[in-house]
């Protein structure tokens, strides 16, 4: 056979391999709002990978905090397995670029083989006759080289290569979804916590106010002024304020408990500072894109796995065509050791092979409609996590309007309740009004302010939850990285 018509179904592949099986991947379309409802200035999505807004979490100015994230991207379990199921994703794809080149093996071996021998047993001229029979002992040797070359002339491997390059994606936004969900979360036990801190720091001021008080009473008790109810009453008050600050103690100790596991270190191991003051709420921008969506990882890996899924079909659909490989082989195959390696024991084999499959009882079409089903599957779930992110971000949108207002009216309220009670200890002291109304009027002023506290808590909780709802500080654009 001349080189000439070897090369000639070679040839022939390489042409037909610019065509590739199965529909190309488009981006679903989607029903997505042209603003979101609780915030002016937003726009229509636009791709806006290249936003870079870092380490979100920096925009709360707590050093601790960032050397926490910092701890918790070193140590966290979770994020460890997340990270080996991403490595997993990333061998697949050498995995299937592999299958573009040739497979070239080889072997040797001896062989050691035998026949014949024992006795024959054969009857003539009605006598049996007995006698030894012959034995063949022979050896071989063998060493060959094969290659064998599968041409992508239907884009099967192209269309395989594609989804695994789509599902290395996919699991690279989840390791992002996953760091970007566990930092959410040191954040807001972080920021708890520090609230906690200074609702115990107001209690604290609260009982050495109400000791203050108790004190007070006991004297006018003592002068005969008030009554022993009003030493009681003071008493009560005193005690249902200690009591209220001892139970900070285990929700903090739980909170810390819950960032040293985050952070990969048993609780133990772990203790905060109780004298940093809760940071500021971050300023939203006046005019935030709603493109900023798109850099959700979740919602990314939802549209790579709508991208593998896609590619997928066209893997299904190349199974109905024959498919073309080249194969070849030789080397030396000899009866002795001596001349093993030599021109005459020299063999080889070059041909094209091609293959198809004529009946299968409908498996191929099974495998396609599965396909298919497939595709459609991830195309439902990624339009339900754009709107799920939609609903987050409006929820998120939604609270941080509502709590400013009420912090406002709040702190409103709080400024009236400390007046009150200035007044009324004021009226007390001049014998005025009895005790009953001094604590009245302490409780009401220390319920305001614990309310403020916890109002002031949920708005940053409330920055914290719009700022991962927006994808934080992750990009999109990392996924476009080839699997090394």
């Amino acid at each position: 056979m001349t080189p000439i018509r070897l090369l000639t179904p070679l040839c022939l592949g390489l042409l037909l391999a610019g065509c590739a099986i199965g529909p190309d991947y488009q981006r679903p379309a989607l029903d997505a709002p042209a603003q979101f409802r609780h915030i002016d200035g937003w726009k229509p999505a636009e791709p806006a990978d290249e936003v870079e807004q870092g380490a979100w979490w920096k925009h709360y100015g707590d050093a601790e905090l960032d050397a926490l994230v910092e701890r918790l991207e070193l140590d966290n379990q979770n994020l460890a397995a997340a990270e080996a199921r991403f490595r997993q994703a990333q061998a697949l794809v050498r995995s299937a670029r592999a299958a573009f080149y040739p497979n070239l093996d080889v072997s040797a071996g001896a062989t050691r083989s035998g026949s014949g021998g024992g006795t024959d047993t054969f009857v003539t001229n009605g006598n049996t006759i007995s006698g030894g029979g012959s034995s063949r002992v022979s050896q071989s040797y063998n060493l060959g080289l094969s290659a064998n070359w599968e041409l992508d002339v239907w884009g099967r491997l192209r269309r395989g290569l594609e989804a695994s390059r789509a599902d290395f994606q996919a699991s690279a936004a989840d390791l992002a979804a996953l760091r970007l969900s566990l930092q959410g979360e040191l954040v807001r036990n972080v920021l708890q916590l520090r609230v906690l801190d200074r609702q115990a720091e107001l209690l604290e001021q609260t009982v050495a106010a109400y000791e203050r008080s108790l004190r007070l009473t006991e004297n006018q008790y003592r002068a005969g002024i008030a009554p022993r109810s009003d030493v009681t009453q003071a008493t009560t008050q005193l005690r249902n304020a200690q009591a209220q600050r001892i139970d900070l103690e285990w929700q903090r100790a739980q909170l810390e408990h819950a960032i040293a596991v985050l952070v990969g270190r048993s609780p133990a191991e772990l203790q905060l500072a109780g004298d940093i003051q809760p940071p500021e709420v971050p300023a939203i921008p006046p005019q935030l894109p709603s493109s900023l969506l798109e850099r959700r990882p979740d919602v990314a890996a939802a549209e790579r796995r709508v991208m593998a899924a896609n590619a997928r079909i066209g893997v299904a659909r190349a199974a109905y065509f024959p498919s073309l490989g080249l194969s070849a082989s030789g080397g030396y195959r000899g009866s002795s050791f001596a001349d093993w390696i030599d021109l005459p024991n020299r063999y080889w084999s070059v041909g094209p092979q091609l293959a198809l499959t004529l009946f299968d009882g409908g498996a191929r079409r099974a495998d396609n409609e599965r396909a298919i089903a497939s595709y459609d599957e991830t195309v439902a779930s990624y339009r339900q996590t754009v709107l799920e992110g939609f609903r987050e971000v409006e929820d998120a949108l939604i609270q941080l309007q509502v709590l400013e207002r009420e912090v406002e009216v709040q702190r409103q309220a709080l400024e009236a309740a400390r007046e009150t009670l200035r007044l009324v200890e004021n009226q007390y002291k001049a014998g005025m009004l009895d005790f009953l109304n001094v604590a009245s009027a302490q409780a009401t002023a220390l319920s305001s302010e614990r309310t403020l506290l916890n109002l002031e808590g949920n708005r940053l909780l409330a920055s914290v939850q719009l700022i991962t709802a927006l994808g934080g500080g992750w990009q999109a654009s990392r996924l476009q990285e080839e699997a090394r």
